[in-house]
């Protein structure tokens, strides 16, 4: 029997490539509203949960914040994290429910920097990461049914329904 050994985390456009009507979804959830909620551990292990904006350039999911935020600092020193995608402002989620885990890791390519400020023209200073995915999830109504759809690199779509 083959052992379960996790796949190594992919970027954005590597998922992309892999699903993309799923990663279209997904994409297309995240853009429905500016601010998400982002899952970071802090030193002791425990969760922190923060806003962020998420910003879809060059192939890559990127993630910025403000310099020396707590959430930055986090990643710093563990770079796992959720983003949780605004579920927006009823409870009808008419779009699904979305989310997206991996590990985000730090951009520190002063051309990658200078090319994301002429483009998005954030205000600065400010620490950009990009995400490395291990783990994107949909979970959304179908008539009765409860449809999740999940993905992990070098699986495929996996899709179940309950009712």
């Amino acid at each position: 029997m083959a052992s379960m050994t996790p796949s190594s985390p992919v970027s954005w456009d590597g998922f992309a490539t892999a699903e993309p009507d799923f990663a279209d979804t997904v994409q297309r959830r995240f853009r429905l509203y500016k601010h998400h909620v982002l899952a970071t551990l802090r030193k002791d292990g425990s969760p922190r949960v923060t806003g962020l904006e998420a910003d879809f350039r060059f192939g890559e999911m990127l993630l910025g914040m403000m310099p020396d935020s707590l959430k930055a600092l986090d990643l710093r020193r563990d770079p796992r994290f959720a983003l949780h995608a605004n579920p927006g402002p009823d409870a009808e989620m008419n779009d699904g429910d979305v989310r997206v885990s991996g590990r985000a890791v730090e951009i520190t390519d002063p051309e990658v920097i200078a090319r994301f400020i002429e483009e998005a023209t954030p205000p600065e200073p400010f620490h950009l990461f990009r995400a490395e995915l291990t783990e994107v999830v949909r979970t959304g109504l179908d008539g009765d049914f409860l449809v999740i759809q999940s993905w992990r690199p070098g699986q495929p779509l996996r899709t179940a329904r309950r009712k």
